[in-house]
């Protein structure tokens, strides 16, 4: 396999995962935009451009070479409460929401 097909493929593995992103982010907000809000990390101003775009500029924007979707577990705290096998499942997540929560969201800009 050539770098070209490498790199055309991993520019398609991009547009596919920040479509679904979009998609998903999209539907919670229509959903519920307070959860939404809350799930995705991000603010009000950012959820009603998201909210408000149309399919064709969806799709326009999921092409980006860029990953539009952040990791969210930047914090040693969130990810180590994740993996932690040794608790039970509800705790470890709500303990990742209450650590979750309390970092600032993402805003335009």
């Amino acid at each position: 396999m050539s770098a070209t097909a490498t790199s055309s493929d991993m520019l398609n593995e991009i547009r596919d995962v920040n479509l679904s992103y979009l998609l998903l982010a999209q539907r919670l907000l229509r959903e519920d935009k307070a959860m939404g809000m809350f799930r995705m990390g991000i603010s009000e101003q950012l959820a009603d451009v998201l909210s408000s775009l149309s399919l064709a500029q969806t799709v326009k924007l999921a092409a980006s070479a860029q990953v539009l979707c952040r990791f969210r577990f930047d914090d040693h705290a969130i990810l180590t409460s994740l993996a932690d096998k040794g608790k039970p499942n509800t705790v470890t997540q709500a303990h990742s929401a209450i650590v979750m929560a309390s970092q600032p969201v993402e805003q335009i800009g």
